[in-house]
């Protein structure tokens, strides 16, 4: 059983190793085809000493490959790399070649014809890393089957075998350095991946792992006590011997390092003995990696630290706190004065990618401590708070680990929105009410308040502190310190207000809001000054006045009520846009565009401004009147403004928010008006979609008019817009949804000025007038579909009002036809249509001409459709006279008309 797990085991460590050291074979053969082609086109003939030739022929270790060309220059000797006053002549780099290329290659490659790099053979692969390897694993494998074999045959008691396991391990240690320090050479192609002396190390350090264990956990021949600190210092020296023999060994030396405390266990664990071997073992890390620049190594020594951290806060009933500060603490001093280089704080360092790694740990760290019960009553979150503030200071001290400042204001930013969703939330939706269940509020509210506060002035201060000094050299850093130091700040004053003040006027927080709105405005015009070129507006500058827009928000809703909360900040666009006059900042238009989706997002949650019960029945002067008309008043302002400054797309944009809150507050104020003050009521009426038209066919013309004055795509799209909306309106509405003739609804006692009048007349003149007015302003197929429409407005008047005369106020298609009132409906289509006909030749229109050959065409199929089967008598016989007088007359009227024109068409020919 123990041979088959054994077999196993090592068939997939195999497997591993083979796939891992593939990859590595790959680099190593690009780089060495890179160095070749250096030596042999930028190094000439020149006599050479034999150290020279010794020196191309140098050992490359197990992980030489994947160093920086700087480190690795002055750790170990390049293999291509003459000494200091000396050239390497071509006959030598040939012979290097050829040594490289592997006793088994048929003919060294020469400088003339030297062609692309070729894979090492199988043969050569066979015989010098794959025997390497599995002869690693064999030794391995052998000490551990020689000591199972003595344990069943009783040779050796517990001591002597744990003896000889040690020596084993030592022996193998030995001669492994012993190998490496007598000169060992590798003259193959990727022989650096099978680097014996690393091979034998790593099996040393092995059979020393297991032998302390089993001295300790099997046999209890030491304590706990002496079998951590062994393994600790098995494990620390391994990862110092990487820096002869590779990264691999390193990582081997970790992997036991950081396992050992999982290894031993103990009746009284000592906390503090733990973290500060974990601290012993990541600082030893970091020297090591740090030396070579092995990320991998500190990366997964940090993930360790990590990891044992947040054990530790899960599983112990309570975590002392000290003990967190010191292994958090002792993780960031090492990522910040050991890690990182003193060239990693120039201003335009390029990321730390193993940075990330202790920014999560840590950060998570702090958010254990701020969100846990049991750790926020006792405290945490202050400890919590040094944590963050800790992660700051790395980030301003090496610009490297930028990534600590989104870690730390990520964290503040979910600790402080997880507060807002403390208790229970009554909501006063237009729906209904709605009662929403939150979580525990904190126990510790003052703490958190006071640390809020304090964290928010320090990113505060710190951001635009670091955007001044990054704005020429590094502009998208310093827009990120920019946005976490308004981000931070802002957050916590909304939670803060949201959790701990009064929702509906709290003027304390309204004055620390209108604080914070200034200071940005402020810090963002200190760091334009630092651009290069000066104020120029850059992405910081766009963060700090975005951040002022913000606050700006919040002031107005913490300290007004509704209604001057809609009002104010409908008015607050035309802040920025007057601005536009001294700074051309790019944020300045946006601001206003910000401002108008604000007041959009406010009416859409309470289209009455103020509320159903505040708002009354006044028609007209009311808070709809300011909520609507002040902010449409605001946005044309700074439409205009715009236009004369920066004349960008943030000017369309303005201009359309402007035309929609105009219609708006027409529509509104009618609604208001025409439905006793209630504005929300789900049963519209014909009366109020005849205003709702003529607003969008009036605002339709004011959009022409002023495109034709100032042309923009917003007017005139949007012109284009509302009349095809119009149309959509009275096609629906007036026609079908709501026409009387469907719904029975009252027309008014008034014989002429009715509801007819204002659904029908009215619109069907103003379509007829923005058909005429847009005629050479707007496409054909607009003013076309304008003519219609009014012409199908004029004929549902006349034939509704005819109807009307027959029926009285209520004019619904169950009352039934009389005959008298269907033959006038013929009599008065016929005249209509003769009319319309006079009309087109008086003004030259085909429009109107085709309409009237199509309204005679009805007449013509009514009476021979309808009228002949429902009409009797002497009315039946009117009808008929009266249709063929009809159109003889107009037979009559074109011919004449005809004649006339061919009669011009003579004269003018005979005078030509």
């Amino acid at each position: 059983m123990l041979e088959s797990l054994l077999g196993v085991i090592a068939v997939v460590a195999l497997i591993i190793i083979v796939s891992r050291q593939q990859s590595r074979l790959n680099l190593l053969e690009r780089e060495l085809g890179a160095l070749r082609s250096l030596v042999l086109g930028g190094v000439a003939a020149a006599p050479v000493s034999k150290p020279a030739v010794e020196a191309a022929a140098a050992p490359v270790a197990l992980e030489a490959e994947v160093a920086s060309a700087d480190d690795q220059a002055a750790i170990l000797p390049s293999p291509m790399e003459a000494p200091k006053g000396e050239e390497l002549p071509l006959a030598a780099s040939t012979e290097a070649e050829a040594a490289v290329a592997g006793p088994w290659s048929e003919k060294p490659a020469s400088a003339e014809t030297a062609p692309s790099r070729e894979k090492a053979d199988i043969e050569t692969a066979l015989g010098t890393r794959w025997a390497v390897w599995v002869g690693g694993l064999a030794l391995a494998f052998g000490a551990v089957f020689l000591i199972r074999y003595s344990i069943e045959q009783g040779f050796f008691g517990p001591g002597a075998r744990l003896t000889m396991a040690t020596l084993l391990g030592l022996v193998l240690v030995g001669g492994g350095e012993f190998i490496r320090r007598t000169g060992y050479r590798i003259q193959v192609e990727g022989g650096g991946s099978a680097y014996i002396p690393a091979i034998l190390t790593a099996a040393g350090a092995f059979a020393l792992f297991g032998t302390i264990y089993a001295a300790h956990g099997l046999y209890g021949f030491i304590g706990a006590g002496p079998a951590f600190v062994l393994l600790g210092i098995v494990g620390v020296a391994t990862i110092a011997a990487a820096l002869a023999h590779g990264q691999a060994l390193a990582g081997l030396g970790l992997l036991g390092a950081m396992v050992t405390p999982a290894l031993i266990s103990s009746t009284a664990p000592n906390v503090w003995a733990l973290f500060g071997y974990l601290a012993i073992v990541l600082v030893a890390t970091a020297a090591v990696a740090r030396i070579r620049r092995w990320t991998l190594l500190i990366g997964a020594a940090f993930v360790g630290t990590g990891l044992w951290t947040l054990l530790y806060l899960a599983d112990a009933p309570v975590a002392q706190f000290p003990v967190v500060l010191f292994i958090s603490s002792v993780t960031l001093a090492t990522l910040a004065l050991l890690w990182l280089r003193p060239r990693d704080d120039l201003l335009t360092a390029p990321l730390d990618w193993p940075s990330f790694v202790p920014a999560f740990f840590v950060a998570m760290t702090a958010l254990v401590l701020f969100i846990h019960p049991t750790y926020a009553e006792l405290g945490g979150q202050l400890r919590g708070a040094i944590l963050l503030l800790a992660m700051l200071l790395v980030a301003l001290y090496r610009s490297a680990a930028l990534v600590m400042l989104f870690a730390a204001g990520a964290v503040i930013v979910l600790v402080y929105l997880r507060s807002i969703l403390g208790g229970t939330f009554e909501l006063d939706l237009p729906i209904g009410g709605l009662t929403v269940e939150g979580l525990p509020i904190e126990a510790a509210g003052s703490l958190l308040s006071r640390i809020g506060w304090v964290v928010g002035l320090v990113f505060a201060g710190a951001g635009f502190w670091s955007a001044r000094r990054l704005a020429a050299a590094s502009p998208w850093r310093a827009a990120a310190w920019t946005g976490w130091g308004v981000a931070v700040p802002l957050v916590v004053a909304l939670s803060l207000w949201l959790t701990y003040g009064n929702p509906d006027r709290d003027l304390v927080r309204a004055l620390i809001a209108a604080i914070l709105a200034a200071a940005f405005v402020a810090g963002g015009e200190w760091i334009a000054r630092g651009e290069e070129p000066p104020l120029h507006g850059g992405p910081a500058v766009s963060f700090a006045l975005g951040g002022a827009g913000v606050a700006l928000l919040l002031v107005l809703h913490i300290g007004f009520g509704s209604g001057l909360t809609t009002v104010l900040l409908g008015a607050s666009a035309v802040l920025p846009a007057l601005a536009t006059r001294l700074r051309s900042y790019p944020a300045l238009g946006w601001l206003c565009v910000g401002a108008a989706i604000a007041v959009l997002v406010r009416i859409a949650f309470d289209p009455t401004i103020v509320g159903a019960d505040v708002l009354g029945r006044t028609p007209v002067f009311n808070w709809l009147l300011s909520g609507y008309g002040i902010p449409a008043l605001a946005f044309g302002f700074a439409a205009w403004q715009l236009s004369r400054t920066t004349n960008g797309r943030q000017r369309l944009v303005m201009e359309a928010v402007a035309a929609l809150f105009a219609l708006l507050t027409v529509a509104m104020l009618v609604r208001h008006a025409m439905n006793g003050g209630v504005i929300t009521s789900n049963a519209p009426t014909l009366a109020e979609q005849a205003i709702y038209t003529l607003i969008s066919l009036g605002g339709a013309g004011i959009l022409v008019a002023l495109d034709m004055r100032s042309p923009s795509p917003v007017l005139r799209y949007g012109s284009l817009g509302l009349g095809v909306l119009s149309v959509l309106f009275i096609l629906a509405q007036h026609f079908l949804v709501l026409n009387p003739l469907f719904t029975d609804e009252g027309t008014g006692r008034i014989p002429f000025f009715n509801l007819l009048f204002l659904a029908y007349l009215l619109p069907a003149v103003a379509a007829a007038a923005l058909a005429y007015y847009a005629r050479s302003k707007r496409p054909k197929w607009y003013s076309a579909m304008l003519a219609l429409a009014s012409a199908l407005l004029l004929f549902a008047y006349a034939t509704l009002s005819l109807r009307r005369l027959f029926q009285g106020e209520h004019i619904g298609l169950w009352a039934g036809l009389g005959q008298v009132e269907t033959y006038a409906y013929s009599a008065l289509w016929l005249a209509m249509g003769v009319g319309l006909l006079i009309a087109g030749v008086t003004l030259r229109s085909q429009v109107l001409r085709i309409a009237s050959a199509v309204l005679i065409s009805v007449a013509v199929a009514k009476v021979f459709l309808f009228d002949m089967s429902e009409l009797q008598g002497v009315l039946r016989a009117l009808s008929f006279i009266g249709l063929g007088a009809v159109l003889i007359g107009i037979g009559l009227f074109y011919q004449r008309l005809l004649t006339r024109a061919a009669r011009q068409d003579d004269d003018a020919a005979t005078k030509a």
